[in-house]
């Protein structure tokens, strides 16, 4: 059972079919897909050092752009301490460079949240809310966070989160994924934003 399986629970079986078996990731399986963002785009100038200090995680980017290829490769893998993991890469296909927004989930029972590690090495931790709408879309919120520097790890104020939702679904006349991610701060607004179409490479 994948980790969002468990989160999920009963939830799980009203996902689109297609969803389903994408997010279902057997330990040792991984989703791979192939697609183009038909928009990326990001928050006030004056971030663009910060964004652009990110990319040295692989976790943001100061790129922005219109129809720029993707890929994303979802990995179900068994951590050092023994909990199931999904690592995410997520890789944007800029004209001279290549960007990255990676991630290592797991879950947290207790709590009933996904723990999501941002970067590589972890800069960012948030704790991410599963559930699924009436249509059967995927949909994600981020709650509490982190910054994460070594094995310390800070709280961070509500202020200064990046809060973000994500909805996912299928388009089955085309057979396509969509992808809408939104990350906005209560003081600066929209931080970073793409929303795109992706293929599965092996369904």
């Amino acid at each position: 059972m994948s980790i969002y399986e468990e989160i999920l629970r009963e939830q799980f079986q009203q996902l689109q079919p297609m969803l389903r078996k994408r997010y279902e990731l057997p330990i040792g399986k991984s989703f791979k897909a192939t697609g183009t963002m038909k928009k990326i785009s990001g928050g006030p100038k004056w971030m663009f050092p910060l964004f652009l200090l990110g990319t040295r995680w692989k976790f943001l980017f100061p790129e922005k752009g219109d129809n720029i290829p993707f890929t994303i490769s979802n990995t179900s893998q068994v951590g050092a301490g023994g909990e199931n993991q999904v690592h995410w890469e997520r890789a944007f296909h800029f004209p001279k460079r290549k960007r990255y927004f990676n991630a290592l989930m797991s879950l947290d029972t207790g709590k009933n949240v996904v723990k999501d590690y941002l970067g590589e090495p972890s800069l960012l931790y948030s704790e991410l809310i599963f559930f699924v709408s009436e249509e059967g879309h995927m949909r994600i919120e981020s709650g509490k966070q982190r910054l994460v520097l070594g094995p310390i790890e800070i709280p961070l104020p509500k202020l200064l989160q990046g809060n973000v939702q994500v909805t996912e679904y299928y388009i089955e006349e085309s057979e396509l994924f969509s992808i809408h991610v939104v990350i906005t701060n209560p003081l600066i607004g929209q931080l970073f934003e793409y929303e795109g179409e992706f293929k599965a490479d092996d369904f």
